[in-house]
């Protein structure tokens, strides 16, 4: 009788025990490879600042800027990491596609055209009779005819070489190329990782040569950000601990990155994140406000850019192209 009695108590008191809270998985599409400029993702994950957040979150490589905007728009990753002006055609061609950006993070974009002084690349005025290399995919590219409209470049003066990403500096390298789009950060060290001097190595950052854009940012299913609010505002406050720790200490970063790239170099990842940091996240305008905004003119004057070489199906929307309202408060998006 008291066996059964206790059986009884036992099961009661397990019913009255609440289940406990699943995690919500959210897996997170890269733009690129497992580089420096990724760390900070990885930081968060082994400092528990996805967890705390009650996520689960596993983070894949991916192949171009252009890489994870299908990837999230279809729903197969709920949020991702995308060059936001490739986002903006995206939509502008599938205006029904559920994403949109939450968070900037490259509030200075680092597209670039990367050359060589010994090949007669220092200036955009020097481009001009000259085979450029770019892969169709690469976000730098995508803007490049901004980039040239603002200096009075005629594109059909210039030879463009489509070129893959793994021979885009390999080429340069050889002197198949005189110059390549790209990221700032990625092209300059692998050539100089490739044996090319860092005095033979210009960088022409777009940004610095009237290009108004934004850069890369995450990205999120609309349709699982309505449904998991909470989840995309722990997920955004979690990025911004993972800069935010990245920023203080780069090496240590680093070393959560060579957890999953055993090959990696420590110090080439920890000089390319600190380029990314410099050059890309920790502006004037994110010192003030915090990561992760935008200022909503310099947004227009993007837009307008862009209308200037890009026929747009539908008039943009900046409203569709960027919701802020998934952000924490500025205060916990403040970086070191």
């Amino acid at each position: 009788m008291l066996m059964r009695t206790l059986a009884a108590l036992g099961a009661t008191a397990a019913l009255a025990v609440p289940a406990m809270a699943q995690d919500i998985d959210m897996p997170f599409a890269l733009d690129w490879k497992f580089e420096g400029p990724a760390a900070p993702y990885f930081v968060a994950v082994d400092k528990g600042y996805f967890a705390d957040a009650g996520l689960a979150v596993e983070i894949s490589e991916g192949a171009g800027s252009l890489d994870a905007i299908p990837k999230v728009a279809t729903g197969a990753f709920p949020v991702g990491f995308a060059d936001i002006n490739s986002v903006i055609r995206f939509l502008d061609q599938n205006p029904e596609a559920p994403v949109t950006a939450v968070m900037m993070i490259y509030d200075k974009p680092p597209f670039a055209v990367v050359g060589r002084k010994s090949l007669g690349v220092e200036t955009p005025a020097d481009l001009p009779g000259k085979v450029l290399g770019a892969p169709p995919p690469d976000g730098a590219w995508a803007q490049f005819p901004i980039f040239a409209a603002e200096n009075d470049l005629n594109m059909d003066e210039i030879e463009v070489e489509p070129v893959g990403f793994p021979t885009r500096e390999p080429m340069l390298a050889e002197g198949k190329v005189a110059s390549v789009t790209g990221f700032s950060f990625s092209s300059v060290l692998n050539l100089e990782r490739l044996g090319v001097a860092p005095d033979d190595i210009s960088v022409i950052l777009m940004a610095d040569y009237g290009v108004d854009l934004y850069g890369n940012a995450i990205i999120v299913n609309t349709n699982f950000a309505e449904t998991n609010p909470e989840a995309v505002t722990g997920f955004l406050t979690a990025i911004a601990q993972g800069w935010s720790d990245a920023i203080a200490d780069p090496a240590a970063a680093v070393e959560s990155l060579l957890e999953r790239n055993p090959a990696a170099d420590a110090a080439l990842e920890t000089r390319r994140l600190q380029l990314a940091i410099d050059d890309n996240v920790l502006t004037d305008f994110v010192k003030e406000n915090g990561l992760g905004g935008i200022d909503a003119a310099r947004m227009e004057s993007g837009l307008e850019q862009t209308k200037s070489v890009y026929e747009f199906q539908n008039a943009p929307d900046a409203a569709a192209l960027f919701d802020d309202s998934y952000l924490p408060p500025a205060e916990a998006r403040m970086l070191q």
